[in-house]
């Protein structure tokens, strides 16, 4: 899954544009790896997932970032992410 990663928000949180990419609104700030972990986290209780099934593959210093989620289908991945689609 590919998404924009946006730090020091007031609340974690997960958006779907029309066009359907992914942001997401964290409420750590972008130093010493805080944001990618709440990220992680944040990704984990979305998907209902253990924090250790999310990983990280690339952009670990860049807002555009490559997450893979062990344990959940492509099916499964557009579903929740259609929970999220802004109208």
């Amino acid at each position: 899954m590919h998404l924009k990663a946006k730090p020091n928000a007031r609340r974690n949180q997960l958006l779907v544009a029309a066009d359907g990419t992914v942001a997401v609104r964290l409420q750590a700030p972008p130093q010493d790896g805080k944001a990618n972990a709440c990220l992680l986290a944040y990704l984990a209780e979305v998907f209902g997932v253990a924090k250790s099934s999310v990983e990280l593959l690339s952009g670990h210093t860049a807002p555009s970032k490559k997450i893979a989620i062990a344990g959940v289908s492509e099916i499964d991945l557009q579903m929740v992410l259609q929970q999220y689609k802004a109208d």
